[in-house]
């Protein structure tokens, strides 16, 4: 039977030393960082990069500033990111939970229990798992394992998961098997994107030169 603790610190190991530190997420504020994780769904980080700069260029990277904004303005600001006006919507309904519960200030929100506000955020009309879990990792700094499709193609690749696993089902793997560090979560999670774009391709993986080839 494999000692899946084990082979979950031999794959982050071998990350490391092949990637080194990744530096996620990119954001001088916990705020950028909730602005970048709707942003981000189903666009490149390139094109999330333009929209949050153009926020920053017009001074709007503030919840009470973007509360009061016209949604077709800022529709027009974040097009970059791709899906614009649903994703202005899904800014917005953030934007206003946040305002309107929390003064629009986020140490307010991450004050509270992790499993209350991470309930209350995937209520909000929009915002799934992964991004979720991406603002409450990456900008509340929370023990939680934010799950993607890089994570899940290495582990089935790899036989490490059923094809049919869940998103709960593969967070709980890494969050009953490792040490509960944000740190650690926040690295890991990040030299899995860096091997699924470099490596671990959807169609055409380069497993050869991939550090994890001969991962036992």
């Amino acid at each position: 039977m494999k000692d899946i603790s084990k082979i979950l610190e031999e794959i982050y190991n071998r990350l490391f030393r092949h990637f080194g530190p990744q530096g996620w997420w990119p954001a001088k504020t916990p705020f950028e960082v909730c602005v970048g994780a709707i942003l981000t769904q189903n666009a490149s980080w390139k094109n999330v990069e333009k929209a949050i700069n153009n926020l920053k260029e017009k001074n709007l990277l503030d919840p009470f500033k973007l509360y009061e904004l016209p949604l077709n303005i800022l529709a027009n600001i974040i097009k970059p990111s791709g899906f614009y006006n649903i994703k202005a919507k899904r800014l917005k309904e953030f934007i206003k939970f946040l305002v309107e519960n929390y003064e629009g200030n986020l140490e307010k929100l991450f004050s509270k229990n992790l499993n209350e506000i991470r309930k209350e955020l995937l209520n909000l009309r929009g915002l799934g798992k992964e991004t979720v879990d991406s603002i409450l990792l990456y900008a509340g700094n929370f023990p939680v394992f934010v799950v993607d499709t890089y994570t899940y193609r290495i582990l089935n690749r790899h036989y490490l998961i059923p094809e049919e696993s869940t998103y709960d089902e593969i967070q709980e793997l890494f969050m009953e098997n490792l040490p509960p560090d944000p740190k650690l979560f926040n690295e890991y999670h990040a030299l899995f994107v860096a091997c699924g774009k470099n490596y671990c391709k959807k169609k055409t993986p380069i497993c050869e030169k991939c550090p994890l080839k001969d991962l036992k």
